[in-house]
């Protein structure tokens, strides 16, 4: 895990020490520990909100797809409460978009309406992320 805070901090502050700012940022989010996003998200929101404290406005958003999308489900949101209400902050108060991999979710036979409203089933993790690089969107990839 240190080793993916560590990854995740120079990964940003390479953002931050860009001039001008980019189009937009994409965060890739892929591994197989289902708790991933419980441990990854608050450090995330945290550099977000550097982020836009330098370039107000920029357009965020955030891409999970490998097991650690499913501590999202609506069967989940009881055991990880803190994490789905932050998603929903996030998402809903800071304008950003959080998708996951309907695709990855389909392979465990979970289907969109296995999410809430605030998280966005993807049909496929990785072409969201490349429609969002072709926007001219910097990819952040973690862990």
């Amino acid at each position: 895990m240190l080793i993916s805070l560590v990854s995740q901090a120079n990964e940003f502050d390479r953002l931050l020490s860009m001039k001008t700012p980019p189009p937009g940022v994409v965060i890739e989010i892929v591994s197989n520990d289902n708790d991933l996003l419980v441990t990854l998200l608050p450090t995330i929101k945290t550099n977000i909100e550097k982020l836009r404290h330098k370039f107000p406005g920029l357009q965020i958003a955030i891409v999970s797809h490998g097991r650690e999308q499913f501590t999202m489900t609506k069967k989940n949101a009881k055991i990880n409460q803190k994490t789905h209400t932050l998603v929903e902050t996030l998402v809903k108060k800071d304008n950003i978009n959080f998708h996951i991999c309907g695709t990855h979710a389909s392979w465990f036979n979970v289907m969109s309406e296995g999410f809430p409203e605030y998280v966005d089933v993807s049909p496929a993790g990785p072409t969201q992320i490349n429609d969002y690089e072709e926007m001219g969107y910097e990819l952040i990839v973690l862990p």
